[in-house]
């Protein structure tokens, strides 16, 4: 189990698209710990999985979602 810190940053744009960003969350737990956020924020229009999710030896993996 990794020791590092595990957040969710939401940041809501001046024209209301919000962006969600995991950080810490390895492998799919990332789609998970966001996936109440997302459905409460509305559609996906567009997710970008970092370098850092697909390195599967990776202890930090992150996922970018964009509405």
């Amino acid at each position: 189990m990794s020791n590092t810190a595990k957040t969710i940053e939401v940041v809501v744009g001046p024209s209301g698209q919000t962006t969600v960003q995991t950080k810490g969350f390895a492998g799919d737990a990332c789609r998970h710990a966001s996936k109440a956020l997302e459905q409460a924020l509305g559609l996906v229009e567009r997710e970008q999985l970092t370098a850092e999710f697909h390195q599967a030896s990776a202890s930090q993996r992150q996922d970018t979602s964009t509405r």
